[in-house]
């Protein structure tokens, strides 16, 4: 019998008040293991306080439905992992390390985007292994988090990626940039918020998300193969 993990550790300066709010959340979660009535959820929702409260508004019988929205299966709305939190320094901030051996990524991404926006944008590393040596088995990824969402990112996806430019270098692998004349005669690129921009800003696009913009309104437009990432 082979076992599967998936690990991570790493620490992030948050605010007492984010801190005592991480520590609510795991109260929350003590709260939902009971699997008491929903009645009894609620009162125990109503004792988390106004902070909470406020993060995660009450919703459905058991006023916990917000909170949990950050787990996939709300039968099991575990964060799986440890926080460990230092005292306050002399500017108010702690230190939060988070860590696991069966790290629940996508809860804890989500927890710290709510309850920790001071840390944003942030992020983490999280591998996958076996005590077994069995194909498959390796791996890992990272989570970027900012104010506007959370990006996953995962090592079969980069590998996929990566073989994929080897195999078409000229097929656009990594996306493309809409090249847009712009009235005074000079090349600008297209984003999609806030019209004519520079390179830098240009809206990427990838796969058949291309066909979907509309083209009547340049009268000289071209798409361009973004070049592969060079590396030293």
């Amino acid at each position: 019998m082979a076992n599967s993990y998936t690990k991570a550790a790493f620490a992030l300066t948050v605010t007492a008040g984010e801190a005592n709010m991480l520590r609510l959340a795991e109260r929350a979660v003590d709260i939902l293991d009971t699997n008491g009535a929903d009645e009894d959820l609620a009162l125990g929702y109503d004792s988390l306080g106004t902070a909470f409260h406020a993060l995660f508004p009450p919703k459905g019988t058991s006023m916990f439905e917000s909170f949990l929205d950050l787990f996939d299966d709300w039968s099991f709305p575990y964060l799986d992992c440890r926080i460990d939190l230092s005292e306050p320094d002399a500017n108010g901030l702690v230190q939060a390390l988070f860590s696991g051996d069966q790290f629940g990524v996508e809860p804890v991404a989500k927890l710290i985007r709510i309850a920790c926006p001071s840390a944003l944008p942030c992020g983490f590393a999280w591998s996958s292994d076996c005590d077994r040596l069995h194909p498959g088995e390796f791996g890992g990824g990272c989570v970027v988090i900012t104010a506007d969402g959370i990006d996953w990112h995962s090592t079969t996806g980069i590998l996929e990626h990566a073989l994929l430019r080897a195999e078409n270098r000229h097929d656009g692998i990594d996306g493309h940039v809409l090249a847009v004349r712009s009235p005074e005669g000079e090349i600008a690129f297209w984003n999609r918020t806030d019209g004519l921009v520079g390179l830098d800003r240009a809206t990427v696009c990838r796969g058949d998300e291309a066909a979907e913009v509309d083209l009547s309104a340049f009268d000289a437009a071209q798409w361009m193969a973004l070049p592969a990432p060079f590396h030293g």
